[in-house]
């Protein structure tokens, strides 16, 4: 049977750490009225439970929000299914109905993407939240959408084995391949796109598929259409995602980070590349251009020089690590990098590393009582120094607070503004530096979004970047 989903704000949804389906059959709209809601509240609780169905106020205002400046937009129920047998049950009814459907991981999405702008069901998936099937000797783990990142490395510590896709935010692992989801260690490990291999999907007439075939996990395959990847960064436009198989790496022996000041963005950025293009497997290289380390600084208590700033770890064994590092060292002095100041133990490690994911608080703290909105974008490597040097001119012209930090070894970075929401006049210029921002990476050949997803926010830049014939075709929005 074919369906097409509902025509919505936007083609995708975010993290976000939640997937988003908002569906409709045959071209009818949501019209359900009060008397509709009394039949379809039993049959939802036939399904889940009395006490997995809420019409409360303040539980659909929980569940209309995720950590983004787009105002909440609550569903009109919350359901909690259980299973994947619950989730393709509520979502037959839903489709029988034409109501929309929308799923919710942790809601630390930064898009906007589990806003109900059409009102309809939420599914929290939190109480799904099983690892099914670890895999030691293969590597491989298969997880429920309530798992997170956090909790499924803490289900791996006595394993030797660990999960690295680190956005940050304790997210989701169903939410985070929803969204293709990446962060700090991309640039060794990859981002989700490269670590899901398979998925069950439950798609919006209630059918369940698994994108990979049922139960299957091998490390490639070239067998048919690569759904898996259709679906991972769909944003929740083509399914609710409800369990994912994916990659783990073992333990290094070693790691040790560091931190090393650069005189210009343009020295940080030389480095990175001829770091890369020496062959250095360097686990992460991010970049905190000079007003993001003050405001780490201040909110962290620490001291590191007010200069554009990598923040750097390597992964290996003993040895390994001594030529990663001299390699590294003798590239960054050249290009007049600063010598490293050093994170040997767990502890330090783990301090300087909260620094950089507290960017966000760091950046808020520099003007209490305002809210901070976070965009990404994503550049070839040697567009970088352009696009961070003309983004710095654009905000201090306009008079706009936004520290700058990215994963600069894939050319993806951050801007967090932060601005007053009272203001309505600072509120419109914020939104048109965001504009310009993605439409600079558009024209220097790169992409409206890293990591965020498109959401509420970049609808006609993703029409911009994609082109009017495939969006067409993503407007189609057929399966099988």
């Amino acid at each position: 049977m074919t369906f097409a989903l509902r025509p919505t704000r936007r083609l995708y949804a975010h993290l976000s750490t939640s997937n988003f389906v908002q569906c409709r059959t045959i071209k009818k709209e949501h019209t359900l009225k009060n008397g509709g809601w009394e039949r379809v509240i039993p049959a939802f609780r036939s399904v889940c439970g009395e006490d997995g169905v809420s019409l409360g106020a303040a539980v659909r205002e929980q569940h209309g929000r995720d950590e983004s400046v787009h105002r909440c937009r609550p569903p009109d129920v919350v359901v909690w299914p259980r299973s994947v047998e619950e989730v393709s049950a509520l979502a037959k009814i839903c489709h029988h109905h034409h109501l929309p459907i929308i799923p919710f991981g942790t809601g630390t999405g930064l898009e906007g993407g589990v806003g109900a702008l059409k009102g309809g069901v939420c599914f929290s998936l939190r109480n799904m939240d099983r690892v099914l099937d670890l895999h030691q000797e293969d590597f491989d783990v298969s997880v429920e959408p309530g798992v997170t990142r956090k909790g499924l490395n803490s289900y791996l510590r006595d394993t030797g084995l660990w999960f690295p896709v680190d956005p940050g935010a304790d997210a989701s692992l169903c939410g985070m391949a929803a969204t293709s989801a990446s962060g700090t260690n991309a640039v060794r490990y990859g981002t989700m796109r490269e670590n899901v291999l398979n998925l069950e999907v439950v798609l919006a007439d209630g059918s369940i598929i698994h994108t990979a075939g049922r139960g299957r996990r091998p490390r490639k395959t070239s067998a048919g259409y690569n759904l898996t990847n259709l679906f991972v960064g769909s944003e929740g436009t083509l399914g609710v995602i409800t369990k994912t198989t994916l990659r783990l790496y073992g333990v290094p022996e070693a790691m040790v980070s560091a931190v090393c000041t650069f005189p210009s963005v343009q020295a940080a950025v030389d480095s990175t590349v001829q770091v890369l293009q020496t062959g250095v497997p360097i686990a992460r290289i991010e970049f905190l251009d000079d007003v993001m380390i003050d405001a780490c600084n201040s909110f962290n208590s620490l001291s590191y020089p007010v200069a554009p700033t990598l923040f750097l770890e390597f992964h290996g064994t003993e040895k390994s690590l001594e030529e990663q590092v001299t390699v590294t060292e003798e590239i960054t002095q050249a290009n007049g990098g600063s010598d490293f100041s050093w994170a040997r133990d767990a502890e330090t490690r783990g301090r300087l590393w909260k620094a950089r994911h507290d960017a966000w608080y760091a950046a808020l703290a520099l003007r209490p009582g305002c809210k901070a909105y976070s965009t990404d974008v994503c550049v070839p490597l040697s567009r970088l120094p352009q696009i961070i040097v003309e983004t710095k001119e654009d905000l201090m012209l306009n008079g706009l607070t936004g520290p700058i930090a990215g994963h600069v070894g894939d050319g993806n970075f951050h801007c967090i503004m932060v601005m007053d929401p009272n203001d309505q006049d600072e509120v419109i210029r914020v939104h048109e530096f965001t504009e310009r921002l993605a439409r600079r990476a558009l024209a220097l050949d790169g992409t409206c979004t890293g990591e965020h997803g498109v959401g509420l926010g970049k609808r006609a830049l993703l029409r911009e970047e994609m082109g009017p014939l495939a969006i067409e075709r993503m407007e189609e929005r057929r399966c099988i």
